[in-house]
Order: C-alpha cells, then structure tokens, then sequence
C-alpha cells in the first residue's frame, strides 16, 4: 500500500462512513482508509454540516476512528463569513436546535435578518440585493421533488414558485446571472459565498405551538438520497438523524449570506409564529 506523506481533508463531515457502490467504495469508512495511506493526516470537520446518512458522522464516531492514533485536536469556534453580530449567529444557531429566540438586534453590524411571510415580496426583496451587490439568490430546504432528468421541478408552486436550478457539471450556479430566476439546494450552495441568500424553509419544517418549539417531520423531505438505509442503524436511531439532516441543512441554508439572510417559511404555524417575533422586534420586512 502506497502512502502519502500529507493528506489535507477539507470537509470532512462529506466522507462516507459506510461501503457505498453508487461512490465505488468498497471498504467501511472513509476516514480510517485515508489515514492508513498517508503519514499525516489533517481533517476539518463539522457535525452541523453531516448531509445524508451513508455519510453519517458524530463527534464519538470520529473518536473511534481517530483514538487508534496519536491525534491532536483543535476547536474552531469562531466563523468568518457572515458580518453578523454573536446575537444574530445565536439566534440561527437556536433555530437548529429547534428553539426560536426572540429577533436579535444587529446594531453596529452590517448585516440584515429579516422574516418575510408574503413570498412575492421575498422574492423582490432578494432580487433587489442581487441588482445592487450581485451574488443573492434564493435556496430552499429539499422539501419538493427535484430531479435531474432535465423537467423543470417547481418550489413552493401556490407560494414562491420559482423552479430548481438546472444541474450542469461546468456550472457554478451561484455565479450564473440567470439563476436569480431559479431556486439553489443544499447541494448547490454548500461551501459557497453568497452575499445575501434568501432562505425557503419547506413543509418538513413546522412549529409546535404548546411547547414553543420547531418541529422537523421528515417524511416530507424530498431528499430520499440522503436517507439511504444502513444496517448499523436501528430504526430510532436513524429516525433520529434524519431530522438531524435536516437541521443541518438549514444550518448551511442560514449562513451562506455574508451581509443578509431573508426568511420566509411555507408551513403556516412557523410562519405566523416568526410573524409575531418579527412584529415584536419591530423589525421591517420591505
């Protein structure tokens, strides 16, 4: 066997833990297969970022992994992207954990977070930022049917109704003019800078109203791919991650903005509920 000296692993959270025949991998993880070839190994790993199942990871399981060797660890805690303040990072933070906080205030940051529940005016108010900065687009939660056999798919069809962007491998879709026109999904936009996104969240995003809560409900994820069964999972366990994907997703949805992220929910309970703490804040969402 062959080794490198250094093996760099950006995005590590986008290994396979699991055999994959789609991606021709034949052995059990991703990880422990690089470091038995390489001398060296540096992965930057984020659990908030873990999209689909065959690609599960948590902090115990990189433990396992890495416990076999003498591993140094690192912390990052801080994010470089958005001009938000620690409030507005917070609050987006909270949301992934299913729990609304009250609208923060962004003073003295050049950064906006707005709640929109009219999707016409939404769609304007992103078009707008794209005419005066560039590089706004709107994106959406896998919660409607999107294939790649070259139909148009609709999002949100009685609301937004805008179609998926068109999948070209010599495309980055971000940076396509015409793609103002389009809807971007977690696979079109992750890792990429945007200047102000505008963030649809789908059906499988909702609000309990007793307890105060988001509530996730998988089974109007659109994303199949991303729940292929595995074995080592009990039911539970992999009903669990399930809306832990989702989750995530949102996580990289919210912070693709460098200067704004605009807001607007399909489910009714979630959108009257961020109605309310938008009016409460006295915040504006023209």
């Amino acid at each position: 066997m062959e080794q490198a000296d250094i093996v760099l692993v950006d995005e590590a959270h986008l290994l396979l833990s699991k055999e994959d025949a789609y991606n021709n991998f034949r052995y059990n993880n991703h990880l422990a297969e690089i470091i038995k070839r390489s001398k060296i190994t540096i992965v930057i790993f984020d659990p908030k970022q873990v999209l689909k199942l065959k690609g599960y990871w948590n902090q115990p399981l990189m433990e396992e992994i890495t416990g076999h060797y003498h591993a140094e660890r690192l912390k990052l805690t801080n994010q470089f992207r958005m001009n938000a303040s620690p409030d507005t990072i917070e609050w987006m933070n909270s949301f992934v954990t299913k729990k609304l906080l009250p609208l923060p205030s962004n003073d003295g940051y050049d950064f906006e977070l707005k709640i929109f529940d009219d999707p016409s005016r939404f769609k304007e108010a992103v078009r707008k930022k794209n005419d005066e900065h560039s590089l706004s687009r709107i994106v959406s939660t896998f919660d409607f049917t999107h294939k790649k056999d070259g139909e148009i798919y609709y999002v949100d069809e009685e609301g937004v109704n805008m179609p998926w962007n068109i999948t070209k491998d010599n495309m980055t879709w971000g940076e396509e003019i015409h793609t103002i026109n389009e809807v971007g999904s977690i696979y079109t936009v992750q890792g990429f800078d945007l200047n102000y996104v505008g963030v649809i969240l789908g059906p499988s995003v909702s609000y309990d109203e007793k307890k105060d809560k988001i509530v996730i409900d998988p089974s109007k994820y659109k994303d199949k791919g991303a729940f292929t069964a595995r074995n080592d999972m009990d039911h539970g366990e992999t009903e669990k991650v399930k809306e832990e994907i989702i989750l995530n997703s949102i996580n990289v949805l919210m912070k693709r903005g460098i200067y704004g992220l605009y807001v607007y929910p399909v489910d009714p309970k979630l959108k009257a509920r961020l109605k309310n703490l938008r009016e409460e804040a006295n915040y504006d969402s023209n």
